[in-house]
């Protein structure tokens, strides 16, 4: 089962030496215990482009969905074999990153 786990924050790069090696040593158990996949830093919503090609529209605007203060600063893609597990290494990573985060199952 592969699930996302997003991080909430309100700035990109935002961690500090200490979160920043506790969420190395987190990536490294993921990586141990066969459950990394992928992980990543996400550019701030000034950053983004908001694009809508439904129906040909080609509309394409330099904004974010994000229209509040926080947003996904970043995420892993674990995979593991229940959603208790997958819970358990959710609250790990809120702990590594000092931040809280969003967990969600990945579908298909």
């Amino acid at each position: 089962m592969r699930f996302i786990i997003f991080v909430i924050d309100h700035a990109t790069n935002s961690g500090n030496p200490a979160e920043m090696k506790a969420i190395d040593t987190f990536n490294d158990a993921l990586r141990e215990n066969g459950q990394w996949v992928f992980a990543c830093g996400i550019g701030a919503p000034d950053t983004a482009t908001l694009v809508d090609n439904r129906d040909g529209l080609g509309e394409s605007v330099a904004a974010s969905l994000f229209t509040e203060r926080d947003f996904y600063s970043g995420f892993w893609v674990i995979d593991v074999d229940s959603l208790e597990i997958a819970r358990n290494l959710t609250l790990a990573a809120s702990r590594a990153c000092n931040r809280r985060v969003e967990l969600r199952p990945l579908l298909g």
